[in-house]
């Protein structure tokens, strides 16, 4: 199977985020990234590893390298998590964590987690963490 392409897009867009961040003087990042990037893949499902071993292999790796960016950057960062996203209205209500169980391929809507970011850049409480979100 043939791994679907990142073209290095997200090294690149972290790479300038935080070009851009240290010369404008912010020092918040909330960065979307993906269940399954780096340490969460020993987390995931039998049914998750799948998916990303082999059609995600390639984005996961250079969302991978980018998040390190971002861990390494200097900024107060937060690396989001989200398990497969989904286009439902947002319910209000999810778990999230540093480290959630994960069974069969749960998911999460978009507005969730965008509520969840809006609240993470606005607080502390995930400063320098890589929580996990999900339904």
């Amino acid at each position: 199977m043939t791994s679907v392409r990142a073209d290095d897009l997200f090294t690149r867009s972290s790479t300038a985020l935080v070009a851009a961040a240290g010369e404008t003087g912010v020092s918040r990042l909330v960065w979307l990234s993906s269940f399954g990037v780096g340490h969460t893949l020993a987390w995931s499902s039998i049914p998750q590893k799948m998916i990303y071993r082999t059609l995600l292999r390639n984005i996961y790796a250079n969302k991978a390298i980018a998040d390190e960016s971002i861990r390494s950057s200097g900024l107060d960062w937060t690396i989001v998590l989200p398990t497969r996203l989904t286009n439902d209205p947002a319910k209000g209500t999810y778990s999230v964590g540093d480290r959630l169980p994960m069974k069969g391929n749960p998911t999460i809507s978009r507005a969730d987690v965008a509520a969840f970011m809006h609240k993470a850049v606005t607080g502390g409480e995930w400063t320098h963490r890589s929580p996990v979100i999900s339904d």
